[in-house]
């Protein structure tokens, strides 16, 4: 007799390709509508999934891992970061836990480079003097930016993304710093050209772009506080498509607004999906809504791999891309 289909549930919208592919695996109960979950229908929903699947925006917490049928033995994340599931809670209650890293550091990086470019020269300004109709024409004075071409970029965080963003800045004529909880290899450091500081207080001092690539842990909550943003000089300016919580958006606003830094360029926010109005008001801040990863591509690779994670637990091995207990 065949062995009934594990019950995955999936918390969002896919792309139909993965959808189409986990039915045909799994009996996968679907998110048709794409309207986020409530923390009570994810609650209700571990009652008796096997599987679950959430992304980055839902908080699968100890209240919800409490919550959870004694079928619930994994939760296939889409997305990198964990930071939105309580894993001490998942090791306690012997839930495995998987995510999707490696197939969004190109986008990533990509987005990390299009702000980097962005914010110095004024692109979303100009922009908008387009189409409010105010652009009178060409003026030798007319929204003058900063060239990149020379500058320092100090890259916080010099995981896979940071080290893609490394390699294009170089084609841009960045000189690459880096501050990083462990010293990367020196043939690393070698191929990027790249300096490390061991303290990021010295480093952000230097630096004339500072790009935020490391993850939200408890650790990095708040790491560029307003004592450290105070460091930074008036004419430099901050990236980040991390997460937001890494910065202290309050101190950052008020940087901004005084021009004690010149400008920003934030795909993350510290309360998504609100954004801080004091941000809102300011010109020299790119806003974009969380789409650094944002490619068909990058979505179906991510499925892909949430796919191979269930499969491969499922079929009593252990998932190639389980989150490791030195993370919890």
């Amino acid at each position: 007799m065949a062995q009934p289909k594990p019950l995955v549930v999936v918390t969002r919208k896919l792309p139909d390709v993965i959808e189409t592919r986990l039915m045909e695996l799994f009996e996968t109960r679907l998110n048709r509508d794409d309207r986020p979950m409530s923390q009570a229908e994810i609650t209700e929903s571990v009652k008796t999934a096997d599987v679950l699947v959430p992304t980055v925006t839902d908080q699968i917490d100890k209240a919800v891992l409490t919550s959870a049928g004694p079928r619930l033995k994994l939760i296939a994340s889409f997305g990198t970061g964990v930071d939105h599931i309580d894993l001490a809670a998942a090791r306690q209650r012997g839930i495995s836990v998987t995510n999707t890293p490696g197939v969004l550091t190109e986008d990533t990086a990509d987005m990390t480079m299009a702000l980097i470019l962005a914010v110095p020269r004024r692109l979303t300004e100009g922009e908008r003097v387009i189409r409010s109709g105010e652009w009178e024409g060409w003026g030798p004075t007319l929204m003058l930016g900063r060239r990149i071409w020379g500058k320092r970029l100090g890259i916080v965080g010099m995981g896979r993304i940071g080290q893609a963003v490394a390699k294009r800045a170089l084609g841009f004529g960045l000189s690459v710093h880096y501050h990083n909880r462990r010293r990367v290899h020196k043939d690393i450091e070698t191929e990027l050209e790249a300096t490390y500081w061991e303290s990021l207080d010295q480093m952000l001092a230097h630096m004339d772009i500072v790009s935020i690539n490391c993850p939200h842990t408890p650790a990095t909550y708040h790491l560029l506080s307003a004592r450290r943003l105070n460091l930074m000089k008036p004419t430099s300016y901050i990236v980040n498509t991390s997460r937001g919580e890494v910065i202290d958006e309050n101190a950052l606003a008020r940087k901004l607004a005084s021009g004690q830094i010149s400008g920003a360029g934030l795909d993350v926010f510290e309360h998504e999906p609100a954004v801080n109005p004091k941000l809102m008001e300011l010109d020299n801040v790119v806003l974009l809504p969380h789409m650094g990863s944002a490619t068909l591509e990058g979505r179906v690779d991510m499925g892909e791999k949430v796919i191979i994670n269930i499969k491969t637990f499922i079929d009593g091995h252990t998932p190639p891309d389980r989150v490791l207990e030195t993370m919890f």
